[in-house]
């Protein structure tokens, strides 16, 4: 069984930078389906274009652009490429990195699709750091590693058994229903009193209601903005904002800067 060893991957590498145990690369997918292989390390892929699909023995995961998915170095998959062209930004983690932080190398297990719209939004300025490059970026990389280490730790520990079955109809609802989103609405549609919809959501979203929808949000317009051909009005309406003045607004609230230069920015 192929085994792929540190910044290793099948395609066509574009970029990385490479320190402190800490791997990023960029890669344009060149191969329709891989062979089933291992990876020497933990990493993840965040899908820039295109459409990707990841298969173990368990599940086979499709992975449009935006998505992003963490493989351990245990995992036995494979990756195929269902669209004519597609493209991925990785992290990669050595052994040696986790255990410098004191991390256990099996967080977690297997193969996850991160849907939790914080790490997307760290990951999304770590692609930015990746691709500016000057005097701070070495430094912010370490710091929004360390940031995605730890949210992912934290999703890992919360197992399923001790998650009620009404919050995962309520991400369900979140990230799928750009319609209706007041706590009333939620409320009737969960069976469950607003109040304790309010109180409970924080320890199961890791942040409060409000501050999670505009996370999902932020994560829809991410993956749209990797897209030139979208414009800034259609990437506001299609994620749920109230106009381009808003989505302006939240995005430089997390960012430091608007949706505009953000773009640009990867492009250069």
């Amino acid at each position: 069984m192929k085994v792929l060893t540190k910044g290793e991957y099948f395609g066509q590498q574009d970029q990385k930078v490479d320190f402190n145990g800490v791997l990023l690369s960029r890669y344009d997918y060149t191969v329709t389906k891989t062979d089933w292989h291992y990876h020497e390390n933990p990493y993840f892929m965040y899908v820039l274009h295109g459409v990707m699909i990841d298969g173990n023995s368990r599940a086979t995961t499709p992975c449009p652009s935006g998505s992003l998915m963490f493989t351990n170095w245990q995992e036995l998959h494979y990756g195929a490429k269902v669209s004519d062209t597609a493209g991925g930004f990785h992290l990669e983690l050595e052994q040696h990195w986790l255990k410098q932080h004191g991390i256990d190398v099996a967080f977690p297990e297997g193969s996850l699709l991160v849907e939790n719209p914080y790490l997307h939004f760290l990951f999304a300025k770590l692609y930015h750091e990746f691709m500016v490059k000057d005097h701070y970026s070495t430094v912010a990389i370490e710091v929004l590693v360390a940031q995605i280490v730890e949210v992912l730790g934290t999703i890992n520990r919360m197992h399923d058994k001790d998650i009620p079955n009404w919050i995962k109809d309520l991400k369900e609802l979140l990230h799928y229903d750009t319609e209706h989103l007041s706590l009333s609405y939620l409320a009737d549609q969960l069976d469950v009193h607003p109040v304790h919809i309010s109180r409970a959501a924080p320890k199961y979203l890791t942040t409060s209601l409000g501050e999670y929808i505009r996370q999902v949000k932020l994560k829809k317009a991410l993956s749209l903005l990797l897209d030139s051909t979208h414009s800034l009005t259609a990437i506001a309406y299609h994620s749920g904002f109230a106009d381009q003045s808003h989505f302006n607004r939240v995005f430089k609230s997390y960012f430091n800067m608007n949706p505009g230069t953000y773009r640009k920015n990867l492009n250069k």
